[in-house]
């Protein structure tokens, strides 16, 4: 059995278009690494047993909840075999959120309000959650169809879905589902301070310092909570954050010193190990894969 480092598998899955829709159910013995998406990922929670780890966090579900992941968050799924496990779950892609988002409206938001409250998962009141179940069913029929106009109508019941998730996340009350989220509060914080300041010093020494505990206890504890060592958590998320400046078109040598890395070289070849590609080579990819998809949506 591979070991439960994050390092061994970055991400999971791979979105070509704007968002994907799947309705799934079974009961496989499968037992998930860490790992993070280049996508967002809204999870409803159907039932089963499962309970989700996500940043430090052991989230236990209930039916019905809406489990919130961005793009930049660590997360796996512990579950129960032996019941079956019902979830509908939508890979969302970012910059789609972007393109349809206004001064005044951000798509996105109910994913970074989620991360920033530290509690990623929203849980309704029934009539509430009737409308959105409503709309949540409507969209995935939606998504089966190819009549006329089944593109637009699908793009309108998940704007019409994103929305009353957004206004639900801003109203939320977390109080209700704390009981049911277990974490350490020390390690919380230190994962808050870690990515927070990627691009300053953050040295196990440095980090045990500041937050007056043993490095000896820190390295522990933070195995312990997260399942991975504080050296590699850091490296990763320096990598992710590194993946969506080069994206954004920053010269890999701004990025570089952005993210906290020192020497050049030794970010090139751990972008490298993770991505496939150098960052040059990488943004160049991706200019080609933009091209394709619009020349896509145009035909």
């Amino acid at each position: 059995m591979k070991s439960n480092e994050f390092i061994l598998e970055s991400k999971r899955g791979y979105l070509k278009g704007d968002f994907e829709l799947f309705h799934l159910k079974d009961r496989k013995n499968t037992e998930f690494e860490y790992h993070y998406h280049d996508f967002s990922k809204i999870i409803v929670f159907i039932s089963g047993r499962v309970t989700y780890l996500i940043e430090g966090k052991a989230y236990k579900l209930k039916p019905w909840d809406i489990l919130l992941v961005s793009s930049k968050e660590i997360h796996r799924p512990i579950i129960d075999s032996t019941v079956p496990y019902e979830r509908v779950v939508i890979w969302v892609n970012p910059t789609f959120l972007e393109r349809h988002s206004t001064e005044d409206c951000n798509l996105s938001a109910c994913f970074t309000l989620a991360a920033d409250n530290n509690c990623n998962v929203l849980r309704l009141d029934p009539e509430i959650l009737r409308g959105l179940r409503a709309v949540l069913s409507q969209l995935e029929e939606a998504c089966k169809g190819s009549e006329f106009g089944s593109r637009i109508l699908k793009n309108s019941l998940f704007m019409q879905l994103i929305v009353s998730i957004n206004r639900r996340v801003l109203e939320a009350k977390t109080d209700k589902v704390m009981k049911d989220i277990e974490y350490d509060e020390r390690i919380n914080k230190i994962l808050e301070y870690v990515n927070q300041n990627l691009s300053e010093e953050l040295s196990i020494d440095a980090i045990a310092a500041k937050h007056y505990l043993s490095k000896y206890y820190l390295m522990h504890k933070f195995k312990q909570q997260t399942g991975y060592s504080i050296h590699n958590y850091i490296l990763q998320k320096r990598l992710i954050e590194a993946n969506f400046q080069i994206k954004k078109g920053k010269p890999a040598s701004e990025v570089c010193a952005a993210c906290g890395f020192n020497d050049y070289s030794s970010f090139v070849r751990a972008f490298k190990k993770m991505f496939g590609l150098s960052p040059r080579n990488y943004y160049k990819s991706l200019l080609q894969l933009e091209n394709t998809n619009k020349q896509e949506r145009h035909f």
